[in-house]
């Protein structure tokens, strides 16, 4: 069966951060995947370093103004949108002042402050959740893309199982060579436990401060098959990701191949 919509959940995406592999995937899949005529809709989080004026961002009204719970604290969402005009697509900007610098700065917030870097992504994972619902979209294929998209798998597996707008998706993981800058901390599974996430699934990581290495391993759980996107991905997380169904995606005029791909996991 023909993929019709995917959702790209984004680390970063090119230009609006310093180009990189990870932000050059963040593109090159969204807009070849559109190119092809499939329905799609991309998230990244809005970093101090995007400037909204000449990027052309503007809220979107009625998205925003939800709160996202983590940790006993409420976190205002704010949903920004702009167009990607050389690549022809829109992208969804997901915003919280607390995560996010509301000033412009030079370097991205997981870098520079990460001690947050736990909330940070269960906040950007939630809001995108809950964004998806609300627009009532139905994706075929959930394309997880860095690190920060991790716990996105074990969220939609866990907690919306049966959500209409989740239960027939596959969750795809794109690897790469890619480190986090710090362990994540030790009270992760707490904070997933007052979202709902069972006691069950949060036992392979309760109490650990997690590295990269054992947080895509954990993600790749709850992921149905991966793309290896760059060479020298940790030969642990290819462990982790071994009986999974595989493509290598290192040459950019490959993305017909991963259309195929996605392709072939659906029904």
């Amino acid at each position: 069966m023909d993929v019709k919509k995917v959702l790209f959940i984004s680390q970063e995406i090119e230009p609006y951060v310093p180009e990189r592999r990870l932000s050059v995937v963040g593109r090159l899949l969204p807009q070849g995947i559109k190119e092809q005529g499939v329905e799609e809709r991309t998230f990244m989080p809005k970093y101090g370093m995007i400037a909204e004026r000449s990027n052309q961002l503007h809220e979107m009204i009625r998205l925003s103004g939800m709160n996202v719970i983590i940790d006993d604290t409420d976190h205002p969402l704010i949903i920004k949108v702009a167009t990607l005009i050389q690549a022809h697509f829109q992208v969804y900007f997901i915003y919280n002042e607390d995560y996010f610098a509301s000033s412009r700065i030079d370097e991205l917030e997981m870098n520079c402050s990460p001690d947050d870097n736990d909330e940070r992504s269960m906040f950007f994972v939630r809001a995108i959740i809950e964004s998806i619902r609300k627009m009532r979209w139905v994706p075929d294929i959930i394309q997880c893309t860095g690190w920060i998209s991790a716990l996105a798998p074990v969220y939609i597996r866990t907690l919306y199982g049966d959500d209409p707008s989740f239960r027939d998706a596959k969750i795809v993981t794109a690897l790469f060579n890619e480190s986090i800058p710090a362990p994540l901390s030790a009270r992760l599974a707490d904070k997933m436990r007052q979202d709902g996430v069972p006691k069950s699934a949060l036992k392979p990581i309760n109490g650990k401060e997690l590295t990269y290495e054992e947080l895509m391993a954990y993600s790749l759980q709850y992921s149905d098959a991966v793309i290896e996107c760059e060479e020298g991905v940790s030969q642990s997380v290819l462990d982790a990701a071994a009986e999974l169904p595989h493509l290598r995606f290192i040459e950019d005029d490959d993305v017909v191949k991963v259309k195929a791909f996605y392709d072939s996991l659906v029904d």
